[in-house]
This record gives structure tokens, C-alpha cells and sequence, in this order.
């Protein structure tokens, strides 16, 4: 992928084409790479998000219903933007509220 880029991917760039790779890894399990299938989620969090998820394994269904958005029983690309974004969100809060104290 870095023909496309005149100096090599810069860090953003990079960390995009990690989200794309993770996604289609996950997804593309069943055969269909434009969603995250129940069981597919649930070896997505177990394998990328484990320690998230170690004290209540119950969580990963708490949470796929929560970002399914429309209810298909599936999680599509933005929807799992959706989770990535709020983990991120709640990390930098974490930290920037740590760093106060």
C-alpha cells in the first residue's frame, strides 16, 4: 500500500490502514468482509479487546447491542468506528482527567 504515498504513510495514515486491516481480518471470517457477524464480534473483542472485556465476558453482547445501530444483528464498519471512538474517547478522558490530579 505505500506506492501510493510519495513519502511513506505518515503516522494517521498508518493507523487507518491498521483499523481497515482489523475490520476486514474479523469480518471477512463468514465470507462477508463489510460486517462483523455476532460471533466475529465476539473474536474481535476477545482477541483485540480481551482485557476490556476479562472481569464480565457477558459485556460483549451489552455492547454489540448497544453500537448496532440499525439492529441488523451485524456491526458495520462505522458502527465499529463508533466503538473505537468512544474506547478512544473514554481513554483520553481517562488520561487528561488523571493528569489534572
Amino acid at each position: 500500500m505505500s506506492s501510493r504515498y510519495a513519502k511513506g504513510p505518515t503516522e494517521t495514515e498508518r493507523c487507518i490502514e491498521s483499523l481497515l486491516a482489523i475490520f476486514h481480518k474479523h469480518a471477512e471470517r463468514d465470507g462477508d468482509a463489510t460486517s462483523l457477524s455476532k460471533q466475529e464480534f465476539k473474536q474481535f473483542m476477545t482477541s483485540e479487546l480481551g482485557s476490556l472485556i476479562q472481569k464480565d465476558p457477558a459485556i460483549v453482547d451489552r455492547i454489540r447491542k448497544k453500537i448496532d445501530m440499525n439492529n441488523d444483528d451485524k456491526i458495520d464498519f462505522l458502527e465499529f468506528l463508533n466503538l473505537l471512538g468512544g474506547l478512544a474517547e473514554a481513554c483520553h478522558r481517562h488520561v487528561t482527567t488523571s493528569a489534572r490530579h
